[in-house]
């Protein structure tokens, strides 16, 4: 087969591909054997020939896909009838924990955190398919171990835990907000009229 008409049957698939699919997936695609490094140079090829598109071909953790490119998102973004899910911040800072300290335990999350960790912010994360248990720890309670998925790595278009950004990064790109100051206890009560 030649390379140009391989190019087009991965094409073909990925483009009507609803998921991310798998190297190993894609080579069942060809009635001969074409070998992991031919499909991965087809792959780069095709990846090239998309290069000047509002569409790109990315390799991500569970697999290659075809999306949309980041700057053409908020465009897009307007034919969506639904608007994406919206998550608190004790949401995102449970999702922040389990991506830079997995496995991780509630106990765990909520001694980082300082506040306990409702049912609902778990439940929130593992319908979203982010998190997964992926075992319980050896200790009294065998608490559950929670770590992030493939789904969660594809979502943020990464291919791997390595390339999310350092928590130093992260940390100056957040704002913290000053705690009110206290009011005194003297002020708040009335002087004693005996």
């Amino acid at each position: 087969m030649l390379p140009a008409e391989a190019k087009r049957i991965l094409e073909a698939a990925l483009l009507a591909a609803t998921e991310p699919v798998p190297l190993a997936e894609l080579g069942r695609l060809f009635d001969q054997d074409l070998g992991q490094d031919a499909l991965r140079r087809l792959l780069e090829e095709l990846r090239e020939d998309w290069s000047e598109r509002a569409v790109e071909l990315v390799n991500l953790a569970s697999g290659w896909r075809f999306q949309t490119r980041p700057e053409m998102q908020p465009l897009v973004e307007r034919l969506r009838a639904e608007r994406p899910p919206r998550y608190s911040r004790a949401v995102m800072e449970t999702l922040a924990i389990i991506a830079y300290r997995q496995p991780a335990t509630r106990g765990d999350i909520e001694n980082l955190r300082g506040v306990g960790v409702s049912a609902s912010i778990i439940q929130a994360l593992e319908g979203r398919g982010w998190i997964d248990v992926v075992g319980h720890r050896d200790t009294p309670g065998r608490p559950a171990l929670y770590a992030t998925t493939r789904t969660f790595l594809d979502d943020l278009g990464l291919h791997s835990l390595e390339e999310l950004p350092p928590l130093e990064e992260i940390a100056k790109t957040v704002t913290l907000e000053p705690a009110p100051a206290a009011e005194p206890e003297a002020a708040a009560s009335p002087p004693n009229s005996a």
